[in-house]
């Protein structure tokens, strides 16, 4: 699979804002947008204002990268997002949010979306009782998503669950510390969703 292999922190000076993309490292003051502003390379600084067009795509790539999503699994989603009943912008959204490897991060095992991403590759997590290591396995409600024995034992599981202790889990999921287990009770709303990200400019983007 094809997969970003640069700095992740140009990502977000690209964006202009954190993605979060580097985990404990976003919230100090090494963080690259902490000590550098304006864009990344040669001519990052001079780059003019972006059209109607520019903004559109940065919105998409924005959502994108904040997801760890290439662009013909996002574009599958868009399209699965279409289809269903609702608004297609919050549909994706609510797509994106529902990745197991999301949850993950959500829950605060991982300290970022590429760390969930490689403990569920790892098979340190079980769906109903059985492993799953597909980051984008589609959670619905009333699945339940439990830490492997094994991956209890990790010391660096151990350590993001204590940094992550001051972080609720998103409403749409009950989450039990002592077992370390998590029930998935509803689709992720809207209001569930606390990313920056202005769906209508993808579906803009998309309906052209």
């Amino acid at each position: 699979m094809a997969r970003y292999t640069e700095a992740v922190c140009r990502q977000c000076r690209r964006e202009g804002q954190k993605l979060f993309l580097k985990g404990d490292r976003c919230y100090t003051g090494k963080c690259a947008m902490e000590c550098r502003s304006g864009n990344p390379g040669q001519h990052g600084q001079g780059r003019s204002k972006n059209s109607e067009y520019g903004l559109q795509l940065r919105e998409k790539q924005k959502a994108k990268r904040y997801y760890g999503v290439l662009e013909k699994q996002f574009r599958s989603y868009y399209e699965l997002a279409e289809r269903r009943p609702g608004q297609a912008g919050q549909n994706l959204l609510a797509i994106l949010e529902s990745r197991l490897d999301n949850v993950i991060y959500r829950l605060g095992f991982a300290m970022s979306r590429a760390e969930a991403r490689q403990l569920v590759t790892h098979g340190h997590f079980t769906v109903n009782g059985r492993k799953v290591n597909i980051p984008s396995f589609q959670v619905k409600p009333g699945m339940v998503v439990s830490l492997t024995e094994k991956g209890k034992g990790l010391q660096k599981v151990k350590e993001n669950i204590e940094d992550n202790a001051f972080r609720a889990a998103p409403k749409w999921i009950e989450y039990d510390k002592n077992n370390m287990t998590a029930k998935i009770v509803a689709v992720p709303a809207r209001d569930d969703i606390d990313m920056p990200i202005e769906e209508h400019l993808i579906v803009e983007l998309y309906s052209k």
